[in-house]
């Protein structure tokens, strides 16, 4: 495949530290597309503007793509819906009596057991689990970056940890496609060398427990103790005010069911329409249809339940409707340019030209390691685990072979490093989704937990040099 070299670095590069320095989400992504396009129109700005439009278009446009991006804007929907029917605070209400919420500690603990309830979609994890924590954690003045951090790390790394998804079924089809013969071996054997996620989601749960705040997020959740802010004064959360701040209708009752069993349906659809478009095999099924579908029956079965219990109106659950779709463009607008930047990265040849040149100087007693790090280089520039793993893969295994290296070891350092980036890069549809579902902004989102993203990752690359050396 063609590269440009050198330069097919310089969007994400250029792009990241636009958005870390400015806080100008939007800006920085397009700039990206452009730069990229401009590149690959040997510098002609005029060119370069109209084929980052034309890559744009047939980004949106494709049907895969179209569908997260109406999923996307449906949930704004849902969470318009429960929040109006008083489903919402009635579940924070239950929650209060059974005394799951009565401490930070609980709550935390709480939200990542529901991360990990909701394993086979990652948007459809992201935004399950943050509509239901999101009031949760506001009633106990816990920020909403702590918020996005606890959904963003429990998201991908358990997805890698619990293979039976669309997440396991891709790297197998990696694998096959390099001739392993057991490929589903290979890949089980990777989970218990797969020291980022494991160590991802370990300190999660230490953060949880023991209250460790560290750098930007120190900040965040001072804010939130002595001002009651639960957002920093200029934030620009993905979700508008509108949709995060509905009150529910009044004179309704307020009962928890009205926002679990919309919810409960819209989980239980995601498999039904995965084993349904797989052929009767779950991991093989489309996640796109899959998270589609189940938001779209769970706001069939929220609008059938009010209407019943003479809640809402069909009128008045279309009006919440519309203004929760209204709510969620900014996020289908980010989303979308993070499908271009993918597509344009592909083009440049970007992660084929950074693994090309680590894989010159690599030694075999490091090359766990390196791999590891090479890994978190190109998802966190690319802003994609999959197409990391779709890179690496078939470089480690040609390696793996040649050099005789630990199979299940090399692997994991391969697909860690891709959740690395899925986990915290900015253009990642996964950070972005996180801050959407936690109704936070989304650069202060990634500047509050890449602290302990590089405590994880620091971690798991002693880990591999350490295990590298022995095994």
């Amino acid at each position: 495949m063609e590269t440009y070299g050198w330069l097919s670095i310089l969007p994400p590069v250029v792009a990241i530290a636009l958005a870390i320095k400015t806080k100008q989400v939007y800006l920085s992504l397009g700039l990206f597309v452009f730069l990229g396009w401009t590149i690959m129109s040997s510098w002609n700005p005029v060119i370069g503007m109209i084929r980052s439009v034309d890559i744009y278009l047939a980004q949106v446009t494709s049907a895969d793509n179209a569908r997260v991006l109406l999923f996307s804007s449906l949930i704004g929907a849902m969470i318009t819906m429960t929040q109006a029917s008083g489903g919402m605070e009635g579940f924070v209400n239950r929650v209060d009596q059974r005394g799951l919420a009565k401490s930070r500690r609980s709550v935390g603990l709480l939200t990542v057991a529901v991360s990990f309830g909701v394993f086979l979609e990652s948007s459809f994890s992201l935004l399950v689990s943050g509509s239901v924590a999101r009031p949760l954690f506001d009633k106990c003045r816990i920020s909403r970056e702590k918020l996005a951090y606890v959904i963003d790390a429990t998201c991908a790394p358990k997805l890698i940890l619990i293979p039976i998804n669309a997440w396991g079924a891709y790297i197998t089809g990696l694998l096959l496609s390099q001739d392993v013969v057991n490929a589903n071996t290979l890949l089980f054997a990777a989970l218990s060398f797969n020291f980022y996620a494991i160590l991802a989601i370990a300190l999660v749960v230490f953060v949880v427990i023991t209250g460790w705040n560290i750098g930007p997020m120190r900040e965040a959740e001072r804010r939130v103790a002595e001002e009651g802010k639960l957002l920093r004064d200029g934030a620009e959360p993905l979700v508008s005010e509108e949709v995060s701040t509905t009150k529910a209708k009044e004179g309704v009752p307020r009962r928890a069911i009205n926002m679990v069993i919309p919810i409960l349906v819209m989980v239980v659809t995601v498999p039904v329409v995965l084993w349904m478009t797989g052929d009767g095999s779950i991991p093989n099924g489309s996640g796109s249809q899959a998270v589609l579908w189940g938001v779209i029956v769970g706001l069939i079965v929220a609008v059938a339940m009010y209407r019943v219990q003479n809640i809402m109106t069909v009128k008045e659950s279309t009006d919440h409707i519309i203004k929760g779709v209204q709510g969620l463009i900014p996020v289908v607008i980010v989303l979308s340019l993070a499908f271009a930047i993918a597509a344009t990265t592909r083009s440049l040849g970007t992660g084929e030209f950074v693994a090309n040149a680590a894989n010159q100087i690599l030694s075999p007693a490091v090359v766990p390691a390196i791999v590891f790090l090479l890994a978190c280089f190109i998802a966190f520039s690319t802003g994609t685990s999959w197409g990391t793993f779709a890179i690496m893969i078939p470089i480690v295994i040609p390696m793996v072979e040649t050099i005789g290296l630990h199979p299940g070891l090399t692997v994991a350092a391969a697909l860690g490093g891709g959740i690395f980036g899925d986990h915290c890069s900015p253009i990642s549809d996964t950070t972005i989704l996180a801050s959407m579902a936690s109704a936070t902004d989304h650069i202060d989102h990634v500047r509050t937990q890449l602290p302990y993203a590089l405590i994880a990752a620091g971690g798991a690359t002693v880990l591999f040099l350490t295990f590298g050396t022995i095994l």
